[in-house]
């Protein structure tokens, strides 16, 4: 293996580890007893256009994460929370502050899209 592939994969697993993965066992204390806006990604591994959100989740998570909260939640592994705020389509954007629900948008809004979602958090 080369320098350039072990940078690579470095930086991959960087960007995959950027947003934070929430449970239904940890939802409630990281995501609505957060002091911080969350952002919350409803998604599913199966789900195409959720694939293509995941890198841009990453992304925003590792240049906003001082001042937003950015994670994803599987819904198949973990229906009760899913079920909870009436996810019903994939990929669903939650955006909780104080321990409620602010703004939804289902589907992906594209990269700019989202970007603009979570910099309103910021100002």
């Amino acid at each position: 293996m080369t320098r350039e592939n072990i940078t690579y994969y470095l930086s991959v697993i960087t960007k995959i580890m950027a947003a934070q993965h929430f449970t239904n066992a940890d939802f409630e204390e990281k995501v609505i007893k957060s002091d911080k806006p969350t952002v919350v990604d409803f998604f599913a591994t199966w789900c195409g256009p959720c694939m293509m959100a995941a890198p841009i989740i990453d992304k925003l998570a590792e240049e906003m994460g001082d001042k937003v909260l950015i994670g994803k939640l599987d819904v198949d592994e973990n229906p009760d929370v899913a079920q909870k705020y009436g996810v019903m389509s994939i990929p669903t954007i939650i955006i909780f502050k104080d321990g409620k629900e602010i703004e939804r948008k289902v589907g992906f809004p594209g990269e700019a899209g989202l970007r603009n979602m979570v910099e309103d958090l910021t100002k």
